[in-house]
């Protein structure tokens, strides 16, 4: 043994494997996977200054005992020191690249047996060793900028000079993973080969580099030279990678930017400066609001993941049958992707036409994807054969979960709900696929409330990951933990909220159109405001483009049961623009016109265009054009949406400040760099939140913060006092 730690241990490779003098540096980190702590940093860096003054080994080969070589660092356990000053933070991770660049210059050759993943600072540790060989199912990259940061062990200086600047500067700006023969084509990886061959593979470079055969010097040495680029190289290069990161982000993501900075900040300078700079520029950027709200977004997804799993304990319920009643695009959507992901599934409804419009759904989300290569066709045959269509209510005994997704229409969804549970056998679980109706009101027609929930799917079902569940006064702890139990089997994020009219995520999202209409009442340009959401606020599209693509006639529906619900606050305004566009048969992309008009690309994809008709529309209850600020605008929207969460988690509809910020950013696309709404609350300051939505309190009751909120700002609270808690 020539070292050993509680997280790897350093052994010379018996002589029946190799006549050399080679080393087995074998990651051995304690639990599932190996990760990177503080602690397992500072053992290597001490290791490595005892095998460094060695003159027995002749070469070194670092191995993992576990499915995968590094998952990266270990995050819950570095983000405290994102909290230190940002010259403490600078040293700190200086610290920790001193350690990568210790085992870049051991004075023998070394190589990395790469396994399944290497990620983020496993991508980075196996970039310092200066030969990569990987079994052929690797998945490698640099996934920091999903956590609002960037490579921070080197991979800024490494990677470039490995692959080169621009494949390099696509790596890290999209934080994607890598699989093995692309990681190759580029110059990542030096060799792919089988997974039974990949130690045996590694000690033969080794002992080549050893021999000689492979010149192991000149390769380390263009790491710690500077980028062979020239200035024109480098202009062109750089500039186009900021435009079009700057394109996609909008500038509303540091992380990229600054990777990008900081490549041509150190691409003329050798490996100590080059070092020096990725230090100062990942501190600067771990101290920004963008970071915090990253990093705690995956947090929070920890927690939901963490608590569905549990939750799903809770069940005793085998689902290997689910059942859909209601075929159609929203019926196609969820057999889709129950088959997909390998539940069998019965798709049921009362016409022919609209199970051939599910099965059709079903089919061409299949169909892509084959095209895209991400199935093989007898696969995809397997899939769609494992979805029954029908007509006959029998068929539907042998399901063990039913999501009834009918028509959103209280007595409906009451006549089939009661049916099904008339003719369903003992233990299904019903459930209900509505997005705005209350579960007690529909569980009233039935004789056993307990077995029956909420569903709420996303549309589109194969795109949305957030799946709201929703519990009943009398649904049992056994259904939910059953319904949240497939949820996850069909990959989705299940979030249990408690029953109120709309739910969490639509009750919170209409005050926001509410006060969006109100705006465009008063005279607003609803391109505008559309702008500076989408541009300056960050929404993937501004509320006049969300309404046309929910649908205007489904959105007028749904303002008619919040108003229900809520009758002081989203009361029915005389003059409404979605409800004007809605009566004048304006429905959306559905039929192509609403706030905008829609025309195909050339893929099919439906293009919004100014419509001078909806102009003219809104001119009849609309008053003149009139100017309002950027803020103001965010203000008047953002305010309604952000009373209502608070008045969310005040009544316990959603049971934590995680559960809401998820369920907004995976449900509606609440901006991630903003980490949801009560992240973004924590950064404006609640009082400061109070301060403005008072100036606006004469607007009428969605602009008015509840007693409690007030008293909360007056005593500073804070929903994320430490990160991710």
């Amino acid at each position: 043994m020539l070292y050993k730690s509680d997280s790897f241990e350093v052994t010379f490779i018996e002589d029946a494997i190799t006549k050399k003098s080679i080393a087995e540096f074998k990651f051995c980190v304690p639990g599932s996977v190996n990760k990177l702590s503080q602690q397992t940093l500072q053992e290597c860096g001490v290791a490595f200054a005892e095998l460094s003054k060695r003159d027995d080994i002749q070469g070194m080969v670092f191995t993992s005992d576990k499915d995968h070589f590094i998952i990266g660092a270990d995050i819950f356990e570095f983000l405290p020191t994102f909290d230190l000053p940002q010259e403490q933070l600078t040293q700190w991770i200086k610290n920790a690249t001193d350690v990568f660049d210790a085992l870049e210059d051991l004075p023998f050759p070394t190589v990395s047996a790469v396994n399944g993943m290497a990620l983020g600072g496993g991508c980075e540790w196996v970039l310092a060793t200066d030969y990569r060989v990987a079994s052929d199912d690797v998945k490698i990259g640099l996934p920091e900028v999903r956590l609002g940061i960037m490579p921070g062990f080197g991979g800024t200086v490494r990677l470039p000079r490995i692959i080169g600047a621009d494949n390099a500067m696509t790596w890290i700006t999209t934080g994607k993973e890598h699989k093995a023969k692309p990681a190759l084509a580029v110059g990542a990886l030096d060799s792919v080969v089988a997974k039974d061959k990949l130690y045996s593979s590694s000690i033969k470079v080794l002992e080549q580099a050893i021999d000689g055969k492979l010149d192991w010097q000149t390769k380390r040495a263009q790491k710690l030279a500077p980028l062979a680029m020239n200035k024109l190289e480098q202009g062109m290069s750089f500039a186009t990678a900021q435009g079009m990161v700057f394109g996609k982000t909008k500038g509303h993501y540091p992380s990229p930017l600054m990777a990008i900075k900081t490549l041509k900040a150190a691409a003329n300078s050798e490996r100590t400066e080059a070092m020096a700079i990725e230090n100062a520029n990942f501190a600067a950027l771990a101290k920004t609001d963008e970071a915090a709200a990253q990093v705690g977004i995956f947090l929070a997804d920890q927690y939901l993941k963490n608590k569905a799993r549990k939750q799903a304990k809770t069940s005793t319920t085998d689902i290997k049958q689910a059942a859909v009643v209601g075929a159609g695009i929203m019926g196609g959507g969820i057999a889709y992707q129950s088959a997909y992901k390998g539940t069998p599934i019965i798709m049921k409804d009362i016409a022919q036409s609209a199970l051939d419009l599910g099965m059709g759904e079903a089919s061409k989300l299949l169909g892509k994807q084959v095209e895209r290569g991400r199935m093989k066709l007898d696969k995809m045959v397997k899939t769609l054969s494992s979805i029954k269509p029908t007509l006959n209510d029998s068929d539907l005994n042998t399901a063990n979960i039913v999501v009834e997704a009918v028509v959103e229409n209280p007595k409906v969804k009451q006549a089939v709900l009661a049916k099904l549970e008339q003719d369903m056998p003992e233990g299904t679980v019903l459930t209900s696929n509505t997005s705005t109706i209350q579960i007690d009101e529909l569980a009233s027609a039935l004789t056993k409330p307990e077995n029956f929930c909420g569903m709420h799917f996303f549309n589109p079902v194969h795109r949305m990951p957030l799946v709201e569940i929703i519990r009943g006064k009398d649904t049992s702890d056994e259904t939910i933990g059953a319904v949240v139990d497939y949820a996850l089997k069909l990959g989705k994020s299940p979030i249990v909220v408690n029953d109120c009219p709309g739910f969490f995520v639509n009750r919170v999202l209409f005050p926001y159109f509410a006060g969006f209409n109100q705006l465009v009442v008063e005279g607003a340009n609803f391109a505008k405001v559309d702008k500076v959401m989408e541009n300056i606020f960050g929404w993937p599209m501004g509320p006049g483009y969300l309404l046309d693509v929910v649908g205007l006639d489904t959105a007028n529906h749904c303002t008619g049961v919040m108003a229900a619900g809520f009758p002081e606050r989203m009361a029915i305004q005389e003059k409404d623009p979605v409800a004007l566009f809605a009566n004048n048969n304006r429905f959306g992309q559905k039929n192509s016109a609403g706030f905008y008009q829609y025309v195909p690309d050339r893929k099919g994809r439906p293009q919004k265009k100014n419509d001078p008709a909806a102009i003219e529309l809104l001119n009849s209850i609309c008053d003149s054009e009139k100017e309002f600020s950027k803020q103001e605008i965010i203000d008047r929207c953002m305010i309604p949406m952000l009373n209502e969460v608070l008045l969310c988690l005040q009544e316990d509809i959603i049971a934590s400040p995680q559960e809401a910020d998820m369920a907004l950013i995976y449900g509606i696309g609440f901006p991630p760099f903003r980490g949801g709404a009560f992240r973004y609350l924590d950064q404006v300051g609640l009082a400061n939140f109070v301060a403005t939505a008072d100036k606006y309190a004469d607007l009428g009751a969605i602009y008015q913060v509840s007693d409690l909120t007030r008293q909360w700002a007056e005593q500073g609270r804070k929903f994320y006092q430490v990160e991710g808690v």
